[in-house]
């Protein structure tokens, strides 16, 4: 079998870039290159019982997604959250066009977003969902991965990864609602900015 012949270095040339990827979005790019070598070198350890029940590929992500979730839950991690200064509207006046009249995303507006990643603030929505809502969403809308290979990657039933998907997307579709304002730049291409940034503007 083609899983039989894969060996460490194969994978890690293979996969380690989608892996850092993954996790950059799930724990931020600061953090996203010490566990990728973390996730390779557990990999490592447990490549001689990888019988290739799932793709290689999955196999990685299972581990990429609980070495993540070890970390985001370490009491090292949530200190250096909170020391971190949360990102203000003054920041990102410089990148932002002015603002048109608000409309909420329809879902289909809302995968078209998270797909192509076309906006910071779009990225800021899903880092603050709920970690089980925001690695189902990563996983799904920004890795493209199906449900039965999320199912493997998380260890649960195929059906309840549809349930969750579902309460993940509707739960982002509300915050960006509330977040975001969404208007077709000068190329007409679709994009969004931050709320916050429309209010008191002078003249208003």
């Amino acid at each position: 079998m083609a899983e039989d012949a894969l060996d460490f270095g194969q994978m890690y040339e293979m996969y380690r870039k989608r892996i850092e990827r993954y996790l950059s979005r799930l724990v931020g790019e600061t953090e996203a290159e010490d566990l990728t070598q973390e996730t390779f070198l557990k990999a490592g350890k447990k490549l001689e019982g990888f019988r290739g029940e799932a793709q290689p590929l999955t196999w990685l992500y299972k581990i990429a997604t609980n070495t993540a979730l070890d970390r985001l839950k370490s009491p090292s991690f949530r200190q250096l959250v909170q020391i971190e200064p949360a990102p203000g509207p003054a920041e990102n006046a410089s990148v932002c066009a002015p603002l048109p009249v608000d409309a909420s995303p329809s879902p289909n507006v809302e995968r078209q977003l998270i797909r192509e990643e076309m906006s910071a603030c779009i990225r800021r929505v899903i880092d603050r969902l709920p970690e089980n809502y925001r690695t189902i969403i990563v996983l799904s809308n920004l890795e493209g991965l199906k449900d039965r290979e999320i199912a493997d990657v998380l260890g649960e039933r195929t059906g309840a990864i549809k349930i969750r998907l579902h309460r993940a997307r509707e739960q982002l579709r509300k915050e960006l609602s509330s977040t975001c304002v969404f208007y077709r730049d000068e190329e007409n291409e679709l994009a969004c900015d931050l709320k916050s940034l429309s209010v008191g503007s002078p003249g208003s």
